[in-house]
């Protein structure tokens, strides 16, 4: 059995942890542009293999209702019953009216500072009273404190519909209008990216929609399963997309690659520290996505070395880079970004030592609940990065 060291910054520190490799040969310390030994250090995880996102401030209420007076009533209950036990909450969420709109904006959020939307605009499977699927738009931000929904008959999508749609958001929540709104669905790209353009809002195809793909999964079992027109085992009409991978483009080429690992307390210490210390990169909220790993749990990473470190992490940060796979198979290392780009970052040679490297690396991936990193540095030893972005695997949507 051999070591191999990780190596990726935090707090002004590189990180060196010497972690034992089952049946690996010595290799070098790095690889220009392959892959290096993985520290595979296997940890208890408390987390399953997919996160769970923590109970969403979601409340099902038609855009007439008061959000205000809906919480004010809530409180009261909790007061007049404080030891109310979990089954009779249970029994509570399971009456939601899967009929019902929500327009609900959380009342400590500060709408001034939302400015940044998720958003979906698809069929569900449900049927209306002549037979014909619903659509619906689904608005919400990345920390759910703008939730809103609206049905559509499917006679009525088009980029007008949704355009007054988006426009109803910020007059009924009186939040402004967005800088940005993320969607996943490339088929509908040309309907939103008009609507969103009429409000001059910069419309933004990625997967980065973390919370608005856990929010759809929550609804799906709280809300479409329980409406009355409800078509159990529809598959979703607007399938994600998987392409074959393409070459990487040049200037997204590095120098360098490894395989690496770094504590979840760093991780979550670089997610905090994003804005203050990187120019480039995007974190994720870990508390909304109910993660509770340990601290000492390593969370795996690809870290990347180039000389132009600057320019590269700035190319990437304009890819709304949303995963990183290692393909065994082809002997490659893939990139994904926006909602339906795949680049072949790079490959490895396929040996038994490498392959196996590759599969702990995403078996800690998925110990992890499909949490992983990107790390851009100037060099593999250096101090600091250039760009850290947290990632996450997540299954597609069940509408």
């Amino acid at each position: 059995m051999t070591t191999a060291t990780a190596i990726v910054a935090g707090h002004g520190l590189a990180l060196r942890r010497s972690l034992p490799l089952p049946n690996s040969p010595g290799r070098p310390t790095s690889v220009s542009l392959s892959a290096r030994p993985l520290p595979h250090g296997r940890q208890r995880v408390i987390v399953p293999a997919c996160p769970s996102p923590r109970p969403c401030r979601c409340r099902s209420i038609s855009s007439e209702s008061s959000t205000a007076a809906s919480a004010a009533a809530d409180t009261a209950e909790e007061e007049e019953d404080p030891e109310k036990s979990v089954d009779e909450e249970a029994e509570e969420e399971e009456e939601v009216d899967p009929k019902a709109e929500v327009c609900y904006l959380d009342p400590d959020a500060d709408p001034a500072a939302i400015r940044e939307w998720e958003l979906d605009f698809c069929s569900r499977p449900i049927l209306d009273a002549r037979g014909k699927k619903v659509w619906e738009l689904v608005v919400c931000d990345a920390t759910l404190s703008l939730q809103f929904t609206r049905y559509f008959p499917n006679n009525a999508i088009n980029s007008v519909t949704l355009r007054d749609a988006l426009a109803a958001v910020p007059e009924a929540l009186g939040v402004p209008v967005p800088d940005r709104v993320r969607f996943f669905r490339s088929q509908m790209q040309t309907i939103i990216t008009r609507a969103c353009g009429e409000l001059g809002v910069k419309a933004v195809p990625s997967r980065r929609c973390v919370s608005l793909l856990l929010w759809l999964e929550e609804r799906y079992e709280a809300v479409y399963s329980r409406h009355p027109g409800f078509q159990a085992g529809t598959r979703p009409l607007l399938a994600l997309d998987n392409p074959f991978p393409t070459t990487l483009p040049e200037n997204l080429v590095g120098d360098k690659w490894a395989f690496v690992q770094l504590p979840f307390s760093a991780v979550r210490d670089e997610v905090e520290s994003l804005e203050r210390r990187y120019a480039f990169g995007a974190g994720l909220d870990l508390e909304l996505l109910g993660f509770e790993l340990e601290d000492s749990t390593l969370v795996p990473g690809v870290a990347v070395e180039s000389s132009r470190a600057k320019p590269l992490a700035a190319w990437m940060n304009g890819l709304e880079i949303c995963a990183m796979e290692a393909d065994t198979g082809r002997g490659s290392l893939i990139l994904s970004a926006g909602v339906s780009t795949r680049y072949i970052y790079s490959g490895y040679q396929k040996t038994p030592a490498a392959t196996q490297e590759a599969e702990a690396w995403e078996a800690a991936k998925k110990a992890c609940g499909g949490l992983h990193f990107l790390a851009i540095q100037e060099n593999l030893n250096s101090d600091g990065c250039v760009g850290f972005w947290l990632l996450l695997d997540l299954p597609p949507p069940p509408v």
